[in-house]
């Protein structure tokens, strides 16, 4: 994790948006404020940021539309905001790319922490249990110690931290059926996740970006009552 990290905080109320920052940089981060997205993207363009603050309701194009955008593109940590905080909008806020959710009002000491755990992840401080690798299935290469993956047709595929790291942990273990306690436990450790459900999110990810094998069976299959096999060959 950065000494400093940059966290570009975006948020259209500015009370909240000041509050937040003079704490986050009292505790030793530098911040830079966005009220809507075209502002943040002039940021993002001129800046080096460690992680994104994202509110989902923003005027002009909505967090959710950001968030997917901006996934499709870098990996950078995201954490959605929102006073939103009924399930299904922490789910769908993981679905579209986030790292995190976390419901409004919230305490800045909780975000901080939230934000530190985050830039943790994302530096590898839940590193796979294997050394670096190269992992080949299906045509695809896995590259951990970069974090890229190459397609069948060589293009890079992006890939989360959590996705980078739930996609080693089937490479190590081809056609094993795994728990999702099992890799909440061997990705992030039990009390990292937000909830159970990150899991299946991460591999409705996953599943998007692979594709299934030629003969169309799933790379990811689900066990009912029981986990996920990763179905394919893998060599090292």
């Amino acid at each position: 994790m950065p000494a400093d990290p940059h966290i570009l905080l975006v948020e259209d109320d500015r009370q909240i948006s000041q509050l937040v920052a003079r704490y986050l940089k009292a505790n030793g981060c530098r911040v830079s404020v966005a009220h809507d997205g075209r502002a943040m993207d002039r940021i993002m363009g001129a800046s080096r940021l460690d992680l994104l603050v994202l509110d989902v309701m923003l005027p002009g194009e909505d967090g959710l539309s950001i968030c997917r955008r901006i996934r499709a593109s870098t990996p950078l940590p995201i954490i959605m905001a929102s006073a939103r905080g009924e399930e299904i909008d922490r789910i769908i806020g993981l679905e579209v790319g986030a790292d995190d959710y976390i419901a409004k009002p919230f305490g800045a000491r909780e975000l901080l922490a939230r934000i530190r755990a985050v830039l943790r992840r994302s530096a590898g401080g839940q590193p796979p249990i294997s050394p670096r690798a190269i992992y080949r299935f299906a045509d695809y290469a896995l590259n951990t110690g970069s974090g890229q993956l190459s397609s069948p047709t060589g293009a890079l595929i992006a890939l989360t931290r959590g996705e980078l790291d739930l996609l080693t942990v089937f490479c190590e273990r081809p056609r094993r059926v795994l728990s999702r306690d099992q890799l909440l436990d061997i990705t992030r450790g039990r009390t990292a996740g937000p909830f159970e459900r990150s899991v299946d999110i991460l591999v409705s990810r996953l599943r998007r970006k692979l594709g299934t094998q030629p003969d169309g069976t799933d790379l990811i299959r689900t066990v009912r009552s029981e986990g996920y096999v990763f179905t394919p060959d893998v060599t090292a």
